[in-house]
């Protein structure tokens, strides 16, 4: 469960005790807006800060990864070469042989997946409305990908602490970054979802949606959840 001071702050930012609470994160990167959109909204961060492990993870990548790949890659052109430029015809009702699945790297079917999904799973798709325009401005409050979201009797507030690094438990310096009234939000989810997979989402009186995923603190993700299904 959040600390006392959490819980305390908490208290001092809504005027009331929390119904219920929970650190999230947006659970894939946010797709990229267009361009006049970024613009009008101060084109603010899209991406959180990154973390030493993520530079170190990229130089092994490049360092050890890229190899590796372009060796594979060598290794299946020449083994293509060298096999018979004409293959066996199949025999009468003998399935035809599966398509060769190296002619389709895996970062190209990867590309493919990303283009058939352009929000990305996360939100509505339309920037101009609630759930687009907070998501343009969602780091813009802080470049730790953590926001709580606390829930009150009349309205649902999302907070973010300035910290780059912080615990759930412990960081309580965190400030609203925006309120919506009950009228106008909806929090939607599922009780008993799996732990490290369970989602929930905002849904707004103008149609539009969001979601959010990584729930912190299985025992605050729990009765989030069950506060929002009561």
């Amino acid at each position: 469960m959040a600390k006392r001071a959490v819980q305390r702050r908490a208290r001092k930012v809504l005027g009331e005790e929390p119904v219920a609470l929970v650190w999230c994160e947006i659970h894939k990167p946010i797709p990229t807006p267009p361009t006049d959109v970024h613009r009008a909204a101060g084109k603010g961060r899209l991406k959180p800060g990154r973390h030493w492990m993520e530079y170190v993870a990229a130089v092994v990548f490049c360092f050890v990864i890229i190899p590796i790949m372009l060796i594979d890659l060598l290794f299946s052109q020449l083994e293509r070469l060298l096999q018979p430029r004409r293959r066996r015809a199949p025999q009468s009702g003998e399935p035809p042989a599966p398509p060769d699945a190296r002619r389709s790297p895996f970062w190209r079917r990867r590309g493919r997946a990303r283009t058939q999904h352009p929000t990305n799973g996360i939100f509505d798709g339309d920037w101009n409305l609630t759930a687009g325009q907070l998501l343009l401005r969602w780091y813009g409050h802080s470049r730790n990908p953590k926001r709580l979201v606390m829930l009150a009797r009349d309205r649902v507030c999302v907070a973010a602490s300035p910290r780059r690094r912080l615990s759930p438990t412990r960081a309580d310096d965190f400030q609203t970054v925006a309120e919506f009234p009950l009228d106008q939000v909806r929090v939607e989810g599922e009780a008993g979802q799996p732990r490290g997979f369970a989602t929930f989402q905002l849904r707004f009186a103008d149609g539009s949606w969001l979601k959010l995923g990584r729930l912190g603190e299985a025992e605050d993700a729990d009765h989030f959840l069950r506060a929002i299904n009561g």
